[in-house]
């Protein structure tokens, strides 16, 4: 049985397969230290509504940029562009994408609330999607909806620029302690 789009990493992928293979490898990558700059330079007690492009995975992602973050609430907000070439038949969103969103509004919720003294580990991860993303501005956001010690029950949703839930999602994340 040959593989569809000719296999990953054959060079036959086409475009969308291509930015899926490039981010999951930088979100592997660079996630660990994705936010390290932001967290420097804000108090993670309060919202904070931060303009600096995080990395290649954001970038990847399409252009996120991190409009809330509290350490309190255990809650992130971030803000991406959904780009036509992430997109497939009919001008929707490769579902990657959209995991991808709420999996990074995750696991910077876990991030605001543990900083960076860990990383972020998600063991489990659940997407119901629920309208098509379109090309244009979407949000994600996650929060902690409960935590142990070394385990975090996660919860996050991915909106259109009208407030229409496209995503709904739910991950179990292990908190594991930095060696750096």
């Amino acid at each position: 049985m040959r593989p569809v789009n000719g296999g990953v990493g054959t060079g036959n992928e086409g475009p969308v397969m291509n930015a899926i293979i490039s981010a999951v490898h930088q979100y592997n990558a660079i996630r660990r230290t994705s936010c390290v700059n932001a967290y420097d330079a804000h108090s993670m007690s309060e919202p904070t509504d931060v303009e600096q492009t995080r990395g290649d995975v954001f970038e990847t992602l399409g252009d996120g940029r991190v409009r809330e973050f509290n350490a309190d609430e255990g809650r992130s907000v971030l803000e991406f562009t959904c780009k036509p070439e992430m997109c497939h038949s009919g001008g929707v969103a490769q579902g990657g994408f959209v995991t991808g969103w709420v999996d990074a509004a995750m696991a910077h919720a876990c991030i605001a609330r543990y900083t960076t003294d860990f990383w972020i580990a998600t063991l489990e991860l659940k997407v119901s999607f629920y309208r098509p993303a379109a090309p244009g501005p979407v949000v994600a956001e996650g929060w902690i909806e409960r935590a142990g010690k070394q385990t975090v029950f996660a919860e996050g949703r991915v909106l259109n620029s009208d407030g229409q839930v496209l995503a709904k999602a739910t991950s179990t994340i292990r908190l594991v302690p930095n060696r750096v």
